[in-house]
């Protein structure tokens, strides 16, 4: 499938911040997990800096893989944000490039330059660490329950029920209840069962 166009990055070079990076495909209860402790350690260690959620993968089409949009993971973010937790976050979205060597600089023109990077993802780390970054590194809690691949497999085993209350309880294992609460009320889960695609691999 052709890549859908590259965003181009803000006109105006962003302030450092205290970056969490992921593809939030979709956000589950890891990535909340993850926030949460990167904005305690901000707090903490770092407040002059501000909570940046950098979102991946902006320019990937649709598939399973990819199954919501940057906008759409955005919305379900700032969801999540106003119904779960209290504290505020800027949320930017991301283009692959392919290119590992050169990822950090071309993602410096979306999020800012260097500030505190926070991840669980050992990869992206090492990136951050050759880019000279202070790297705050965490380990996701119950990683084989929230990987992104696990996650979007119970979806869309769902996608073609309507009960609400049994989706709410098998998808409510790992994706927050506001943000099964998103799916459900913008009908984003029925299209899994749409994109043509058998089992996918992990990652």
């Amino acid at each position: 499938m052709t890549e859908l166009p590259i965003p181009p990055p803000p006109s105006n070079q962003p302030e450092p911040g205290f970056v969490v990076l992921g593809r939030f495909q979709p956000f589950h209860k890891g990535h909340a997990a993850m926030i949460i402790a990167a904005e305690n350690y901000r707090k903490e260690n770092n407040p002059e800096l501000k909570l940046i959620i950098a979102v991946g993968s902006s320019n990937r089409p649709q598939t399973l893989k990819n199954p919501w949009s940057d906008s759409e993971r955005i919305e379900m973010i700032l969801f999540w944000l106003d119904n779960e937790v209290n504290f505020e976050a800027t949320i930017v979205s991301i283009p692959d490039i392919e290119d590992p060597p050169n990822w950090v600089s071309h993602a410096e023109r979306y999020h800012g330059k260097q500030g505190v990077f926070f991840s669980s993802d050992t990869s992206s780390s090492e990136l951050y660490e050759i880019s000279n970054w202070p790297v705050i590194s965490t380990s996701l809690i119950h990683r084989e329950r929230f990987e992104g691949w696990r996650v979007r497999e119970t979806a869309r085993m769902l996608s073609t029920i309507n009960d609400e209350d049994a989706i709410k309880m098998v998808l409510g294992e790992s994706v927050p209840e506001s943000i099964i609460d998103f799916l459900i009320t913008n009908d984003q889960l029925k299209r899994l069962a749409f994109l043509g695609e058998g089992g996918e691999p992990v990652g």
